[in-house]
């Protein structure tokens, strides 16, 4: 039987080039399938979130809001053989974020780093919660926020990105 095509957008917190290089490493040991779909992120809104909702409207209600600092604690396993960075502080930051973009439809998600899904296969490297260069505290400062697309199980596609920070007022 044919799988259906589906369509899924989301608005996501890539982690900075800088610090993403070590966990991409890491991610690329732990699950190759998932390095291969998405760089290192953390998920902002949920396609469910924003589904009646577009990009330039959602990028709209995040002007004004400035950048993120997030930190992280020590791996954890979820589902089997999947491994996150859980988010240790700045959570209701993050939750402030979230309600700016949803208003009063926002619901609690916790930030995290996915370094591997159990969704994907198990890769060979991932066995151990102490990988060698697998982070045991990692503070991340987050930017831009981005809406990406993905389609089918294909990796995802960035549509736009939009910086974190004051609002520009100019005088005439």
């Amino acid at each position: 039987m044919a799988e259906t095509a589906r369509l899924r957008e989301q608005l996501t917190l890539f982690v900075p080039r800088v610090q993403g290089e070590p966990l991409e490493a890491v991610r690329h040991a732990l699950d190759p399938v998932q390095a291969r779909l998405i760089a290192a992120h953390v998920t902002l809104c949920r396609e469910d979130e924003i589904a009646d909702l577009g990009m330039v409207r959602l990028f709209e209600r995040l002007r004004g809001v400035g950048p993120l600092r997030l930190e992280f604690g020590p791996a954890e396993r979820f589902q089997g053989h999947g491994i996150l960075l859980p988010c240790v502080a700045g959570e209701a930051d993050f939750q402030a974020m979230r309600c700016e973009v949803l208003g009063s439809a926002a619901r609690g998600h916790a930030p995290h780093l996915t370094l591997a899904h159990p969704r994907n296969p198990r890769a060979a490297g991932n066995l151990l919660l102490d990988s060698p260069g697998l982070p045991r505290h990692i503070a991340i400062t987050f930017v831009a926020v981005s809406m990406i697309r993905q389609y089918s199980g294909q990796p995802w596609q960035q549509l736009g990105r939009t910086t974190l920070g004051p609002a520009v007022v100019s005088a005439d």
